[in-house]
């Protein structure tokens, strides 16, 4: 049976994430303790015991959500078998080092060094995102374009839910003029800027270095990537498109198609949360699902 492996993005993360893998034996726990001094800070004791505030933070967040999810497919060990993988926004991460393209230590590297870009970015600039509900989306892409402002498609998360990002003011217009076109919501969302969209070339330009210095092997199965929802064995073409993938859009509707017009039966989710699940099921709704676990 051909299994997809898929790896969360922000948003998944909650306090007390990851306690149990700590716990769970010496091996996982020594990967805890490497992220801790990679990091320079507990970020085990924010994960397992902090606020929701200190964990929403993007530096803490991101590290936190791919720490859980590539330990747990870590602890997967031989049961670990993808066919194909596939990761939403910082996933991408994830589900490279899940499968072997990256090392445990650059992929955390990596990680931090693009939510600390993220965050100088978000600070330059103040900018949101809003998720948009109901809508198709070439009547979204079609609205965004002819706001002056910069505004964008950021995530297509499933068919009816289309996320948007960019300056305050485009979102707001945007916003206004998505509802009247007929969307049942148009929520802006608690996040700290503008991701995937223009506004990120700040972060995309920093990051771009330390990806071209990393290491990148050929992973043990295809990565389908967010760039253009294609799976991906070449390890040149998977740096451009990771990127490429700050400023570009996550298309998570389209990778779930591919994966599935690929033969896929079944979706596996390796990390804190159940969106993906949720969002896959959105797709089509035969497709078995279940969320990555471990015995004690």
């Amino acid at each position: 049976m051909k299994t997809a492996y898929v790896f969360p993005g922000q948003g998944a993360q909650f306090v007390g994430m990851g306690q149990d893998l700590y716990n769970l034996n010496e091996e996982t726990k020594a990967l805890f303790e490497k992220a801790n001094d990679i990091l320079g800070f507990r970020i085990t004791d924010i994960m397992f015991s902090g606020t929701d505030e200190e964990l929403k933070q993007t530096n803490v967040t991101q590290p936190a959500i791919f720490l859980h999810s590539v330990i747990l497919a870590k602890a997967l060990g031989a049961s670990f078998q993808p066919s194909m993988v596939a990761g939403h926004s910082l996933g991408e991460f994830s589900a490279l080092v899940a499968a072997g393209a990256l090392s445990f230590e650059d992929g955390l590297r990596l990680v931090a060094q693009r939510a600390n870009a993220m965050q100088k970015a978000c600070e330059a600039q103040p900018s949101t995102m809003a998720a948009i509900l109901g809508l198709d989306d070439e009547t979204v892409e079609r609205i965004c374009a002819e706001v002056e402002e910069v505004v964008v498609p950021a995530n297509y998360n499933c068919p009816g839910q289309l996320v948007i990002s960019g300056s305050i003011e485009g979102v707001d217009k945007a916003c206004v003029l998505l509802t009247e076109a007929g969307a049942k919501r148009a929520l802006k969302l608690n996040v700290g800027g503008a991701f995937h969209s223009p506004l990120m070339e700040p972060a995309k330009v920093e990051l771009q270095a330390a990806i071209e210095a990393t290491e990148i092997k050929t992973p043990v199965c295809p990565i389908y990537q967010n760039v253009d929802a294609k799976p991906y064995t070449d390890p040149a073409q998977i740096k451009e498109n990771l990127i490429a993938q700050l400023t570009g859009a996550v298309r998570w509707t389209q990778t779930v198609q591919n994966i599935l017009a690929d033969g896929a039966e079944a979706f596996v989710e390796v990390g804190p949360g159940n969106v993906l699940q949720g969002l896959v099921k959105k797709v089509d709704r035969t497709v078995q699902t279940s969320a990555a676990t471990v015995e004690a």
